[in-house]
């Protein structure tokens, strides 16, 4: 009896957890607390091989199964049964790191861990670059009229996370999607791999960008997909309304991906270097 009340409690606790956040799932174990272990591939499936950054990406932290998603100055984003998880990394505390920020945020982070300091280099919205390795050595980027941009010595080298931090930052605020659509290369959907983005250029434009993916013995492959959005907020796992949700099923009938005003078609699937 003690045991049947012992069960019956983990499962209530369970369903509440689910009821919490509005939105539940036979793929989602609210006990995971990463990405590979939060996020359960459909009966069949196994996640895909992938390659450095795709590993990295399933290894990102999870906030506690419900957790809503929030602005950068803590603000609740009412999102109703749009999202079933919340990546836990900050979004700092200004209104920066929005949709392409937050892709350019996870490569980023990548890169640094990696030690790969060249490759964290982005072209901003005007299409000049913008490396880390020369903020890092202490130039400073100075837009004038808008459009003008420069670079600086004015600071020490500083290898530290802290610059690396303020570099992103600084990346967020002169980059977004119309930059990302024009440098990054396009991908078949075939070739599709964790860390690839959607991406529809313009102002406001927006981009989503693959979590995840498995397949099974047919070649089937479905993925997961997450984003950020404005204002800056937390990176979060997106649903959609199939059975299989969170899981999206990567075949002609998935698309266009609608996602409120945006609707991202086959072309718009590229891959950031």
């Amino acid at each position: 009896m003690k045991n049947l009340l012992t069960t019956f409690a983990i499962v209530f606790t369970i369903m509440l957890l689910c009821v919490s956040c509005g939105y539940s799932s036979q793929y989602i174990c609210p006990e995971g607390e990463t990405v590979s272990t939060r996020f359960i591939p459909p009966d069949g499936y196994t996640r895909t091989k992938c390659g450095g950054y795709g590993e990295y990406l399933r290894a990102l932290p999870m906030l506690p199964d419900g957790s809503p998603v929030k602005a950068y100055d803590g603000r609740l984003i009412k999102s109703g049964n749009s999202h079933c998880g919340v990546i836990d990394m900050d979004v700092g505390t200004k209104d920066l790191q929005q949709c392409a920020d937050s892709a350019l945020r996870l490569r980023c982070e990548y890169l640094y861990a990696a030690g790969e300091y060249d490759s964290i280099c982005y072209q901003l919205t005007s299409g000049d670059e913008f490396p880390y390795t020369m903020y890092r050595d202490g130039y400073r980027l100075f837009v004038d009229n808008g459009t003008d941009v420069t670079l600086k010595k004015t600071a020490e080298y500083d290898p530290s996370y802290e610059t690396f931090r303020a570099y992103c930052d600084m990346l967020f605020n002169y980059a977004g999607t119309i930059s990302i659509e024009r440098e990054s290369a396009p991908v078949a959907l075939s070739d599709m791999q964790p860390g690839d983005v959607f991406v529809i250029g313009g102002s406001p434009g927006h981009l989503i960008f693959v979590l995840d993916m498995a397949e099974n013995s047919n070649g089937d492959k479905v993925f997961l997909l997450a984003q950020g959005n404005t204002p800056a907020q937390q990176i979060h796992v997106l649903t959609n309304d199939t059975s299989l949700s969170p899981w999206f099923t990567l075949d002609d009938s998935t698309f266009p991906l609608s996602f409120g005003r945006f609707d991202f078609d086959e072309s718009t699937l590229k891959r950031l270097r």
